[in-house]
């Protein structure tokens, strides 16, 4: 019998990590938690092995004592990064002044879930241990969140993690892997948050190919093939602004460019730029490209040649991580002519590897040009 996917869907997708809306005064049954931990329990373990463990915590002193070890590791910060960042607009504004008051009032919390498994990680890289528990610890969060509870994903107290294994008396050769305040929430409307969609972050055949339609296995130039590559940088936003959107740096087109200038002025979305390059098999040639976004400290991306039906459509985009920005550079072929489209004509039974073999080259440049500002970036 099919689920009814819209709740399914509804659930999966509202499962928040709740810090601030749990109800501190509303007491939650232990047939509730087991009822939960039955759940999470279907979850699939390596071989098939009972190894999880789980510890439901509710007397007083002991809260008090998991939330002073949680808080002496990292609760002073979170207090004061939550007053830095209190009215700046700051994207982690929210996030820090709700981990900052779950911190805060830990020991309030009705029912404290610690979940650990039998097993030490040896760093080999091999499958076996949190490969058995952490889809059980979230499957414990969705049963929750169907009952009408929440609870928030918190692993801080693992900088503590011998003291709370001598407080709670867990003995050695088992790992603690997260703990989860849980409560009954204020309110039930939780929404699904905003996301990259699945596109942006999903490749196709091999890392960082994409496509704009689906395919079946190698892409066509009509699915609209395309490239991402990304790198983390140690440096502001504003800093690789000054950098992606310098359309003479030369590194910046991946080789698409020798030079260019500017058609319109100030850059801002609609304005044209020319390139120029030469190349040996087709000779010197130039190109006009239009501005698709240009949203400082953000996104710079450009069509080349029609800004209808481009060439290519290219996109630098910046992410701020903490104490770092991720650089993506994307690239998308098509859907207008091209020198490449004229390949493909002269041997159509040819165009998925004419594709493929484009993609790779390109990876190639891509690669060299977010490493190249990288480079220049961080030697500063």
């Amino acid at each position: 019998m099919s689920f009814n996917t819209n709740e399914t869907d509804r659930l999966l997708s509202t499962t928040r990590s709740v810090k601030n809306r749990l109800d501190l005064e509303r007491e939650v049954s232990e047939e509730l938690i087991l009822d939960c931990i039955d759940i999470a329990e279907q979850a699939p373990t390596g071989g098939n092995q009972s190894s999880r463990r789980w510890l439901v915590i509710r007397d007083p002193e002991t809260k008090k004592g998991i939330a002073d070890l949680y808080r002496e590791v990292g609760g002073k910060f979170l207090k004061e990064h939550s007053e830095r960042l209190d009215g700046t607009g700051h994207h982690n504004e929210k996030t820090i002044k709700a981990s900052s008051y779950l911190a805060e009032h830990l020991e309030e919390v009705p029912v404290l879930v610690l979940v650990t498994i039998y097993g030490e990680h040896d760093g080999s890289g091999r499958p076996g241990l949190f490969d058995s528990v952490i889809q059980a610890a979230w499957s414990f969060c969705l049963a929750l969140r169907s009952r009408g509870l929440g609870s928030a994903w918190t692993t801080m107290h693992l900088g503590n993690a011998e003291k709370i294994a001598e407080l709670l008396n867990i003995p050695e050769g088992v790992t603690q892997i997260v703990l989860l305040p849980v409560a009954h929430t204020l309110g039930d409307e939780f929404s699904p948050v905003s996301r990259d969609s699945a596109r942006e972050i999903t490749w196709f055949e091999g890392w960082g190919k994409t496509t704009k339609k689906p395919t079946n296995g190698l892409a066509l130039f009509q699915d609209g093939p395309g490239l991402t590559v990304e790198t983390d940088i140690k440096a502001t936003p504003e800093r690789l602004w000054d950098l992606i959107s310098d359309i003479n740096l030369p590194s910046n087109f991946s080789n698409e460019f020798e030079g260019a200038e500017w058609l319109d002025e100030p850059p801002q979305e609609g304005a044209r730029f020319k390139g120029r390059n030469k190349n040996e098999k087709i000779g010197e040639w130039e190109v006009t490209c239009y501005i698709k976004s240009f949203e400082p400290n953000k996104v710079f991306a450009w069509a080349a040649g029609n800004i209808e039906k481009p060439a290519a459509t290219w996109e630098f985009r910046l992410t701020p991580l903490a104490g770092a920005t991720r650089l993506s550079f994307a690239m998308v072929l098509g859907p207008g002519p091209s020198g490449l489209t004229r390949i493909i004509e002269q041997t159509p039974e040819s165009e998925k590897k004419i594709i493929s073999n484009r993609q790779r080259d390109q990876y190639v440049n891509m690669r060299r040009t977010v490493e190249g500002i990288k480079e220049l970036a961080e030697q500063e």
